[in-house]
């Protein structure tokens, strides 16, 4: 029985999956990678330095002409979900489907997953540190530098995403789903980053639960999991799709 054909019977069997997702799974919307041996951050670390909270408390100005940059925000609101947010979604149709994703981007929203916890925040929206004051993306875009709309507060806005040096406020929620849950897939994800990559530990070790790993390069711990398909993500859901239908 191929990997594929193993993959497909354990999600027939599932009333409830976590998928965790990392930056893989959007390079097919056009969103680079951030980790993989060609990724973002690979090619410049010096990017982890200025997207820092301690770079943004330093220098707000420069930090989001960098942010702008660095995120491609102009071009955002152009990107689409794709095959993979896709099918994700899909598995909503007779299962409980809980995201728990890395990317900042909002596409499993985009393409109607209906729960999703952002583990690093998100690109769409910002707030100000001094009354709390949301912007949405659009307000972003309206100047170099966001301030804050409050005529009397005017501060400059901080991104809605989790920086470099930030707390993750969102592990505890994550390890609720996967509580909940009788399968976790991991998708597109180098499982570099700490605390996240302890989820799939969290799931196999703790929990129990059958894990899958899908992603186009080895990671560390590939030894976590139950089955790993490696190669395109989109090729493999291609694959997964034709099982699951038989």
């Amino acid at each position: 029985m191929s990997d594929v054909t193993q993959l497909a019977k354990l999600i027939k069997q599932a009333s409830a999956i976590t998928v965790l997702t990392g930056a893989g799974v959007s390079t097919a919307s056009g969103i680079p990678d951030f980790r993989s041996s060609s990724g973002m951050w690979t090619e410049d670390r010096s990017r982890e330095y200025y997207m820092s909270t301690r770079y943004f408390s330093r220098d707000p100005i420069d930090f989001w002409r960098r942010y702008k940059d660095i995120f491609h925000i102009k071009l955002m609101q152009n990107y689409k979900p794709n095959l993979v947010h896709t099918f994700i979604k899909d598995l909503e149709k007779d299962k409980r489907v809980y995201v728990v994703t890395q990317n900042v981007d909002g596409l499993h929203q985009a393409a109607g997953s209906s729960s999703v916890i952002e583990y690093h925040g998100s690109l769409h929206t910002a707030t100000c540190p001094v009354c709390g004051t949301k912007m949405s993306s659009a307000q972003i875009l309206e100047e170099e530098t966001p301030r804050c709309h409050n005529e009397s507060c005017q501060t400059i806005v901080r991104p809605d995403i989790v920086l470099f040096g930030d707390p993750i406020s969102k592990h505890s929620e994550a390890e609720h789903v996967i509580n909940s849950s009788d399968l976790v897939l991991t998708l597109g994800t180098s499982l570099q980053v700490s605390p996240f990559n302890m989820l799939p530990e969290y799931a196999a070790y703790e929990r129990g639960l059958p894990t899958a790993l899908l992603n186009g390069e080895p990671t560390m711990m590939d030894s976590l999991f139950s089955l790993q398909l490696r190669g395109d993500l989109s090729e493999t859901v291609l694959s997964l799709k034709k099982e699951l239908s038989e």
